[in-house]
């Protein structure tokens, strides 16, 4: 069974990886939260909609963004867009999140600068292997 792995041969992190994830769907917010437990490497910030999201984002700048598409005021575009000019977020890995899967949806996350396009229900496996490659890359291994 392809698992990832909970911990690393490697040094520790620094620090752990920062992932906010913008989710109006408190049920969702929750296990996405419950999947990511067991993760010392990542760090999890939930944010319903786009204004909370550039709040949390200007405090502790995240490392990876991952964004539903569909969220009250502001679609995940836009809330990308927003990210996007908070300082140190201008070339932020971003995941957008959603339950539209057709090849369009994706195509028009990546045209918009989404990295990657995670479909509900989301594969967690898939998902935590990524962000603890991720954690590796971006972040260096404590002294």
């Amino acid at each position: 069974m392809n698992t990832p792995s909970e911990t690393s041969d490697a040094s520790p992190l620094a620090r752990p990886l920062r992932v906010l994830y913008v989710e109006d769907n408190r049920i969702n917010a929750m296990l996405f939260e419950e999947a990511l437990r067991p993760y010392a490497q990542i760090e999890l910030e939930v944010a319903e909609d786009g204004q909370v999201a550039l709040s949390v984002a200007r405090e502790k700048t995240p490392d990876v963004l991952v964004l539903d598409a569909h969220l009250p005021g502001m679609s995940g575009f836009e809330v990308l867009r927003a990210l996007r000019t908070v300082p140190g977020l201008q070339n932020a890995p971003a995941y957008m999140c959603s339950a539209d899967a057709m090849p369009e949806d994706v195509a028009k996350a990546h045209s918009e600068g989404f990295t990657g396009y995670w479909t509900k229900p989301i594969d967690i496996i898939e998902v935590t292997n990524i962000l603890c490659q991720l954690a590796n890359e971006l972040l260096p291994p404590s002294k």
